[in-house]
């Protein structure tokens, strides 16, 4: 069988409303080392979090449109936003496998067998409930406690992730949820832990942190097992897309996955 005619070589396709889908690119790289992964990030209409659901809906599906030009074998939503508003109209829009990042971030918090699980993401996420319900399913019975913060997405874009200012964020959004009691807490943005040493800081030892990037690469792992479309050799590639080269995608994208990487491709996916 040629290689591209073996489903297994297809690559994994990423999307993001922005860079900050780069924390689960990482985590897709770190997990499956072996697997081509191609990303876009929309970065000409980021953010997402503020639209309605439908104008996420409706960017979603160009996302995944143009993605679908690369044949994938897997879509990882990495968006919160999108996975939390607009996943059934992609699952019915395509025929490839779609994994958004809520329910791998609520099952991870459910392992943890908490009893107050606080989520924190962008306004759009938090006002679609979509974690507390997916908590509510997985772990039926568990408190959940939501909080949007806003100002950590800019924070993480402009780079101020450590020092005094994100720290007194992160004390305005979360001082609230910790004095609610709660145990652990999902991070229910992309964006979200590369701001994890100030979040830590403010909500303590007590509570434990769910990476959500680190959930779905876990996800998507288990399920290219189950189907059999794991590849089983080579050292993947990445390719990048954005929408908007404005800003300094270079220092961010190092600052997300820890790397430099070659100029991304922009493309016009309107």
């Amino acid at each position: 069988m040629p290689p591209e005619a073996d489903p297994r070589a297809r690559a994994i396709a990423v999307f993001d409303s922005g860079v900050g889908g780069l924390t689960v690119l990482a985590a897709l790289r770190r997990r499956l080392p072996r697997e081509d992964l191609v990303y876009l990030g929309d970065t000409a209409r980021v953010p997402y979090g503020t639209r309605s659901p439908q104008v996420v809906t409706r960017y979603a599906l160009n996302n995944a449109r143009f993605l679908g030009g690369f044949s994938p074998k897997l879509l990882v939503v990495a968006c919160n936003t999108v996975s939390a508003v607009a996943l059934p109209a992609l699952e019915a829009a395509l025929t490839v496998p779609v994994l958004g990042v809520v329910e791998p971030g609520a099952a991870a918090a459910a392992a943890l067998r908490g009893g107050h699980v606080g989520v924190i993401g962008t306004a759009g996420t938090i006002r679609s409930g979509a974690y507390q319900a997916a908590l509510g399913r997985v772990a039926p019975g568990v408190r959940v406690t939501a909080a949007a913060c806003p100002l950590f997405v800019p924070l993480a874009e402009e780079g101020w992730t450590a020092g005094e200012i994100p720290v007194r964020v992160a004390h305005r959004y979360l001082d609230g949820l910790v004095a609610s009691g709660i145990d652990t807490l999902v991070l229910g943005c992309t964006h979200y832990p590369l701001l994890r040493a100030p979040i830590a800081q403010v909500v303590g030892p007590r509570v434990r942190l769910v990476d959500s990037a680190e959930a779905v690469a876990e996800a998507a792992g288990a399920r290219l097992s189950r189907d059999g479309l794991a590849r089983g050799e080579g050292a993947g590639a990445d390719r990048m897309f954005v929408t908007d080269l404005g800003g300094d995608f270079g220092a961010l994208a190092r600052a997300f996955l820890g790397r430099p990487i070659p100029p991304p491709e922009v493309v016009d996916i309107s």
